[in-house]
């Protein structure tokens, strides 16, 4: 125990900095507020007031993929389209987790963030979100010019609210940037699990923040590796400590969940490093046949999600894919096919990278993989369609001035103050 203890005093300031980066300012308590009606316009009888204590729903996608990239830096020619779906589809959301963005060794786990690899990483989304031509055909050919992306004309803007970083672990949420003034008490909370239970080589950066009326909570980590029998219990005990651990602030109305669970919609992803208990020949056979549903049924997440030990309530959609670990370098082959050097540890494949969610208000609509050769993981993607509660004072506010009873109370406004007072009506 005493470890633990020296090294969160002694690195405090380097894991579980609260601190993160965004294109927006990160005054959390930023949004929008409206005039009292009441206040500023005669009133209105009973039949033509609006209804402002009541709430309705809209329908919003948010795409979530998760990557671990092995430590190696991304190419300047890195298209990563294929893993953001931006071919076939636009969300309102996107949240990107990576796993060892830089390489999980000595100088890198006691440093700081690398802030010149978030950058870089960040750059690399902004583009392929933000690219001129979308089109299936040229999507994957098609470099951005690099003209300001405000000329995109009717295709969405998106930009970044939050990116943190915690040694190899990495997250980066965007949104549309006609959603800006809807987001609310953007935040992060890093948990680390790793050398001596505490530092950030294992463990989690969790984000939340609230869409109109809607909290939102994403959870990216990287698990115990290991795939020897019995390895999965430190897998388990990583996830405990994430879910017990991760704590956000309160707000200034102290009326925010505070916890992972307590938030309206929730989405873990991450390289959670689970495997297939069979031996190394039975699975890759299994593998060479495509005998998915034979290997899941000796997964071990999927065994979790059903005992309930330590995911009990979260579900994870159909997998229809290959596993995504572990690879050769830039290649389709899978490692140890062509045998191994003498005490090299054995590596099976094995669906490591996953998307799952938990509570209800989330139906996801995709879940795949990406087909990227930068590492010897394979990048996962789901996509969520979800409910947000909306204000109704939000929509009736603006249709308000388009409508003739705003034309009246203008009207009858004017009529009741001087010149001199008109300024006060802008």
């Amino acid at each position: 125990m005493w470890p633990r203890l020296i090294a969160s005093k002694i690195l405090k300031k380097r894991v579980g900095s609260n601190n993160f980066v965004a294109d927006y300012p990160s005054d959390t308590e930023t949004w929008i507020e409206l005039p009292s009606l009441d206040q500023n316009f005669p009133s209105f009888n009973s039949d033509s007031c609006m209804v402002l204590d009541q709430e309705e729903t809209q329908n919003y996608k948010v795409f979530v993929g998760t990557w671990n990239v092995g430590g190696v830096e991304p190419t300047d020619d890195l298209i990563i389209d294929d893993w953001l779906e931006t071919c076939n589809m636009s969300c309102d959301v996107y949240v990107c987790g990576f796993q060892e963005v830089v390489p999980l060794r000595a100088a890198n786990v006691f440093g700081g963030e690398n802030k010149k690899i978030t950058m870089r990483w960040n750059s690399i989304i902004r583009e392929a979100l933000n690219k001129r031509n979308r089109s299936e055909e040229k999507c994957k050919d098609v470099k951005s010019t690099g003209d300001d992306d405000d000329e995109l004309g009717e295709l969405p803007k998106y930009r970044c609210i939050i990116s943190k970083q915690m040694v190899g672990i990495m997250i980066s949420v965007w949104i549309r940037s006609d959603l800006r003034s809807f987001i609310r008490n953007p935040s992060v909370s890093c948990v680390g699990c790793g050398l001596m239970g505490c530092l950030g080589n294992k463990g989690s950066v969790s984000v939340r923040f609230r869409l109109h009326e809607t909290s939102f909570c994403f959870v990216c980590s990287h698990l115990a590796s290991g795939g020897r029998g019995g390895d999965e219990k430190y897998r388990n005990s990583n996830a405990a400590e994430i879910l017990s651990r991760t704590i956000f602030p309160k707000g200034p109305s102290l009326d925010l969940p505070r916890k992972i669970l307590d938030h309206d919609r929730v989405v873990w992803l991450g390289d959670l490093n689970y495997r297939i208990s069979l031996p190394e020949y039975a699975t890759r056979v299994l593998v060479d046949k495509g005998e998915w549903t034979a290997l899941l049924e000796n997964d071990q997440l999927r065994t979790k999600l059903k005992d309930g030990q330590v995911f009990q309530g979260w579900r994870e959609g159909n997998i229809e894919f290959a596993p995504t670990y572990k690879y050769c370098p830039n290649s389709d082959t899978y490692y140890g096919v062509f045998g191994e050097r003498k005490r090299e540890k054995k590596r099976s494949p094995a669906w490591c990278d996953r998307i799952i969610w938990f509570g209800e208000g989330l139906k996801q609509i995709l879940y795949s993989r990406g087909e990227l050769r930068l590492s010897d993981h394979r990048p996962v993607k789901a996509i969520f369609s979800t409910e947000v509660r909306v204000p109704r004072k939000l929509r009736d506010f603006g249709n308000f001035f388009y409508s003739e009873r705003f034309d009246k109370t203008v009207t009858h406004s004017l009529e009741l103050h001087s010149t001199d007072d008109l300024f006060l009506l802008y």
